[in-house]
């Protein structure tokens, strides 16, 4: 038997039934003072283009605490290059949109050039 989503003590219908201030609540207090705080004029807009269901969103709000009504989109963060799609979870409520577009990568580095050290010039230039 598969365990039970619950958030805090509520169950997932319960989650689904609360309003954004109740929802607010149960965050902790950060989250929680950023909600209370109210949402920005870019995050009001991609609230209400999430709320007329538009498909293919695209934000640049990367500081969004995922809300109850986000479970099931797919949202498309700007990481900074390019739009990465994100499916939302149950899991993931309460966390924020930037959590789950990472912004930067692992920095592969090749052989160093001639001149990039001081022994390098030594080398032969072929």
């Amino acid at each position: 038997m598969a365990k039970e989503f619950t958030y805090y003590g509520k169950s997932w219908e319960e989650v689904q039934k609360l309003s954004t201030e109740d929802f607010a609540k149960l965050l902790p207090s950060r989250l929680r003072r950023v909600i209370k705080r109210g949402f920005t004029e870019a995050q009001k807009k991609f609230l209400k283009n999430l709320a007329k269901g538009q498909p293919n969103l695209e934000t640049h709000c990367r500081d969004l605490v995922i809300l109850p009504s986000f479970v099931g989109k797919v949202i498309k963060v700007h990481n900074g290059k390019e739009f990465m799609p994100i499916a939302i979870e149950k899991d993931m409520l309460g966390h924020r949109l930037g959590e789950f577009s990472i912004s930067t990568k692992k920095v592969e580095h090749s052989a160093p050039g001639i001149g990039a050290t001081r022994s390098s010039s030594a080398l032969s230039v072929r």
